[in-house]
Formats: C-alpha cells, structure tokens, sequence
C-alpha cells in the first residue's frame, strides 16, 4: 500500500485518479480549494484517508499546505494535478507553476508526478515571461514548466523517480465536453507512476502519454535553463530548493 496526496482532487482527473487508488487499497489524502470544496471531495471519494484545504493560488496558502502535509507523515507519492486554465496570468503562474515548486521543495515524496500537457511544446523556453516583471506566463509556458520541474527534480533527487505527463485533451471541465481524447486513460498514467511496481513505471525524467513515453520540448533537459527556473522561482515565492 503506497501512501499518496493528490492536488486538485476534488474534480477532474485528480478525483478520478484518487477513486482508482483508493479501490487499489492505497492510502490517498485529497486536497480542494476550499473547506466546502474538501467536504465534497470527500463524500466522492469516501475511501480516503483525508482531505486538507488550500487556495493554491495563494502562495502563503501553499506553504501552510506544506506544513499540513508533511505534519500527516510521509507521502510515498505526491501527484501534482491542479491546474487552472480559463484564468489570469497571475493564477495560472501561482497554481501551474509556483504552487508545484514550493511543495516539491518542502515535501520529500519518493514519486512525484507533475501533470503537463502537449500544450508545452508551444511554452517559452527562454523563460522571458517568468522573468518579467510582473511575472506574465501563459497556460503553455506553465505546463512547460511543470516539465522542467519534473526533470530538475529527477536530475537532483537521488532515489526519486520524478516524471512529468500529458493526460491529454480529456473530457474534464477544464478539458470541456466535446474534447477527444479518452477519460480513462487521461487518468491512468498517473494511476500507474503513483503506485505501480512495473519496471517502466520506476524511471525518473520522463515525459510520458497514455503511459508511453512521448515528444517533449528538449529544452527542458538542459541544466541551465532547470537552473534558471529553480532560482526564478525562489525569487518570486521565497522558497529555496535544497537538495536531499
């Protein structure tokens, strides 16, 4: 049984990623926006251990968040779904972007899963939004740097395996009604890499799709620019990565 926490769980492809773990027998805390949020996600997902509540949009927020998780014990895996679409440049950098950094910074987990999407490969790898100021980020340059979080992390973790994934352009509210792709398997990549003691599963720095190993931006692979990001971000939130 692996214990996992999962942002964004009260809908979505978070939610249908904890119901699947929890029929697996896995112990999965929740995490939603806010308490009348947590409530819900717990009513769908009755088998979970927990839920906590933070508006990820909220850097502070997110820090406490850290706090409450790491109070909870140790996470074999953290699955880093949430995600904004439809919203300003500000909330899409602080959930998308700065929200994964500080907790891959202050909570250890031996599987950390950063959700991207194929929309990465039209990101700004130069990273000039990020260094404006104000920071200005687009929904693709963010889920382009959900990536390269992914592979910095793989690259400094030792015993870790850290892999990024597409789900694709599923059915979700985010994804809307009419979007193409499968919902089952939107979901199940992240099913597999949380838990799975499949040898393709247990690789760190990965880019994968529908559990296949896919295109991505190589950029994403150079340590400078991995670099970059790490201490653009400590500029922006005030959290340092320190490597374990």
């Amino acid at each position: 049984m692996k214990s996992i926490f999962i942002t964004g769980s009260a809908d979505g492809l978070g939610l249908l990623a904890a119901k699947e773990l929890v029929k697996q027998g896995h112990w999965v805390t929740l995490h939603a926006r806010n308490e009348i949020r947590s409530k819900e996600a717990m009513q769908l997902v009755p088998g979970a251990a927990g839920v906590l509540a933070a508006d990820l949009s909220d850097m502070q927020a997110t820090k406490r968040l850290a706090a409450e998780v790491n109070n909870l014990g140790a996470f074999d895996t953290i699955i880093h779904n949430a995600g904004v679409y439809k919203a300003s440049a500000q909330q899409i950098l602080n959930v998308n972007t700065i929200a994964p950094y500080i907790l891959s910074c202050l909570v250890p987990a031996r599987r950390l899963i950063y959700l991207s999407s194929s929309s990465h490969l039209s990101g700004d790898a130069t990273l000039k939004g990020l260094k404006s100021v104000p920071p200005m980020v687009t929904y693709s340059d963010s889920k382009l740097h959900d990536l390269i979080l992914a592979k910095a992390m793989a690259g400094k973790l030792s015993n870790v395996y850290a892999n990024a994934i597409d789900p694709g352009w599923v059915p979700t509210k985010m994804g809307g009604a009419d979007a193409p792709d499968d919902l089952d398997k939107g979901f199940q990549t992240q099913v597999w890499l949380a838990a799975s003691d499949d040898p393709k599963a247990l690789v760190t720095g990965k880019y994968f799709n529908h559990q296949r190993q896919a295109k991505y931006r190589t950029e994403s692979d150079d340590v400078e620019i991995q670099e970059q990001f790490l201490s653009i971000c400590e500029k922006i939130c005030g959290v340092a990565f320190q490597k374990s």
